[in-house]
Formats: C-alpha cells, sequence, structure tokens
C-alpha cells in the first residue's frame, strides 16, 4: 500500500472492510468478522477518529498476529505489511464459513463487528450449507411403525433394484438412515422419501395446486393440497396436469390417433420434481404451488432456494437453485436424470 493511499483511506475513517485498532486486544474478533464477510484490513496504530498511535514494528508482533489469526476456528488467512509505522493486516474473505474465536462468531456490521446470536449462528450455518435440512435426523420417527415398506418397494422397482438383502443396510447406503445403538434412526430425506405420512413430521412438504378461471389468477376452478412422499406427490401433481391440460388430435394415417397436449408433460414433470428438490425445507411458511392459468401454467417454490417457472405454451423460463435430495431421484430410472441446478 502506498503512502496516499493509506492517507485516503485515514481521512474516509472505518468502513465494512475497514477497521482501526490500537493495539491488539481484541484483534480476533475483528478478524473472524472480516473472514465471515467478505474479507477486510485492519490498520494497528491508528484510532478510532483516524489518528496515527505509532507502534513498535517487531517480528514478535508480527508473530503474536499471525498466532491470533491460526487460533481461530478455522485458520483464518491473513497478510501483512507496514507502512509509517501502522501494520496493516489483510484478511481474505473466508473459504469455510463460518469462524469463529475464543469469544464466539462475530459478523460485519457496517463499520462495527458484532457478535452473532444463537438464531444468527443457526440460519448462518444454514446459508453456508454447513447444516443441510435433508441430513438432519427426526427422532420421532419410529421404524418400521412408521416406515411405508410398500412404498420403499416401489421404489426399488423404479430403480430397477431386485436384490434387496438387509432393508436397514440399504436404507444407510442410501444415506437416508443410520442405525445407533441398535436403533435406526431416519432423516428427513428419508422421511420425505419413505414414510407413511410424512407430513406428519414435515407438515410444510404439502404440495398445492389449483385451476384458475381467469388470467389474473382470482376465481378459482379446483384446489387440491397434495400430501405424500415426492414420488407420490410428484406423481399426483402430473396427474393434475394431464386433468386439466386440453388436448388436440392428429391423425397420421395409421389406426391409432396421436394425442397433442398444449403443454410438454416432460417439461412439467422436470419442473415440478426439481421444485421439490430444490424447496428451501428450512422455510415453513410456503408450500410449492402449481398454477394452471387458461393461458400458462406457473410453479413457484419461495424460500432462501428461489424457484420460479414460468410455461406459456410450449415457452419455458426457469429459475433453478442448488439441489436437494436428488441423489435419490437421479438413482430412478424413470425420472429425468439430468436435472438441472
Amino acid at each position: 500500500m502506498e503512502r496516499k493511499e493509506l492517507e485516503i483511506i485515514l481521512e474516509e475513517g472505518e468502513g465494512y472492510k475497514i477497521e482501526f485498532k490500537e493495539g491488539v486486544s481484541g484483534l480476533e474478533k475483528e478478524l473472524v468478522a472480516f473472514a465471515n464477510a467478505s474479507g477486510g484490513k485492519v490498520f494497528l496504530g491508528a484510532t478510532d477518529d483516524s489518528k496515527i498511535k505509532r507502534i513498535n514494528l517487531t517480528q514478535k508482533l508480527k508473530s503474536q498476529i499471525q498466532d491470533i489469526a491460526n487460533n481461530c476456528r478455522p485458520r483464518i488467512k491473513i497478510t501483512i505489511e507496514d507502512i509509517d509505522n501502522i501494520l496493516i493486516i489483510n484478511v481474505r474473505e473466508g473459504e469455510d464459513k463460518p469462524y469463529e474465536c475464543s469469544s464466539g462468531f462475530y459478523k460485519r456490521i457496517g463499520p462495527n463487528s458484532q457478535k452473532m446470536t444463537r438464531n444468527e449462528i443457526l440460519d448462518f450455518f444454514k446459508s453456508e450449507g454447513k447444516v443441510r435440512f435433508d441430513e438432519l435426523i427426526e427422532s420421532k420417527f419410529s421404524y418400521p411403525k412408521d416406515f411405508d415398506k410398500n412404498g420403499f418397494k416401489r421404489f426399488l422397482q423404479l430403480a430397477e433394484i431386485s436384490k434387496i438383502g438387509d432393508i436397514e443396510r440399504l436404507l444407510n447406503g442410501l444415506g437416508v438412515a443410520e442405525k445407533q445403538e441398535g436403533r435406526l434412526y431416519f432423516n428427513n430425506a428419508g422421511i420425505l422419501f419413505f414414510a407413511k405420512n410424512p407430513q406428519r413430521f414435515i407438515p410444510w412438504s404439502v404440495f398445492t395446486v389449483a385451476l384458475f378461471k381467469d388470467d389474473a389468477g382470482v376465481d378459482i376452478i379446483d384446489r387440491k393440497e397434495i400430501e405424500g412422499s415426492l414420488f407420490e406427490i410428484v406423481e399426483e401433481v402430473m396427474k393434475f396436469v394431464r386433468l386439466y391440460s386440453k388436448v388436440a388430435y392428429r391423425f397420421t394415417g395409421r389406426p391409432q390417433r396421436e394425442n397433442v397436449y398444449e403443454y410438454p408433460f416432460d417439461a412439467i414433470r422436470e419442473a415440478v420434481t426439481n421444485s421439490v428438490m430444490h424447496k428451501y425445507y428450512f422455510e415453513h411458511g410456503h408450500n410449492n404451488i402449481l398454477r394452471f392459468l387458461p393461458d400458462r401454467v406457473r410453479i413457484e417454490n419461495f424460500g432462501t432456494n428461489h424457484l420460479i417457472l414460468f410455461l406459456a405454451k410450449q415457452c419455458l423460463e426457469e429459475t433453478i437453485s442448488s439441489p436437494t435430495c436428488s441423489p435419490k431421484f437421479t438413482l430412478v430410472k424413470r425420472w429425468e436424470p439430468d436435472l438441472r441446478g
């Protein structure tokens, strides 16, 4: 950093990526906050009111700062430079968020480093993908009482798995259950796929379908709340779509006429499948919704992972986020294998 740039920063004062400190006391909080944000610089030897307080720049001090960074969890990557008796600590944005120090987790709020609350920490872990909804164990699920054995057999048939062997071992291999102290525990993915009544444990996994009379989506002709496993939900949604899709007939000269539907069912099936897979299940307030309007089909999934599909007479526009539960779908060859995510 050049002297002129330092003068400009001192004149502008502290900000989201700039912190002034007179000494190393509390430095770990600033390092953690920057690593949890988008990185930043700590100017050691500058006061909060932008005045230079000269410090003794020694190798021992630099080693002490490096030790502070190394003692954070995970270790924070920094580089150190000095100019005019000010030590500049460059903190990289963390590649393995969230980061913490001995006093907790911190985040950057404007020009300040603020300690996270319990709920903020949980939300941060979720946003960074360190806590996955489908991998969380549901202790209230009782195997085999709540297990849909027939549904599991249908899954195996679709996946063309003939040699079942030990069901519990197979469930563990699929990543939907694990055995602890002699009991088989199901995670949320296992419940969404193989519970007799998934909505008993995850009520917000219901899928709403509605047929509207008008383009504005005000007058409802038919509406259903579809429950069941993810496989069952997709099948029931597709039944609803087929029921209300207009069909024309093409005569090809062969004995059997060809049905020509107004919408490509394969595209809708893929979209519905993506909708249940990509749903942000941490968000409890919204169902997936398929709106069947006179001129279009609209599929909505609101939450942190936001999906909207708009299908208007062969015209497809899609926005899809990262996948959830997709391995179970791709295993079944009948389902579209190259789902986009």
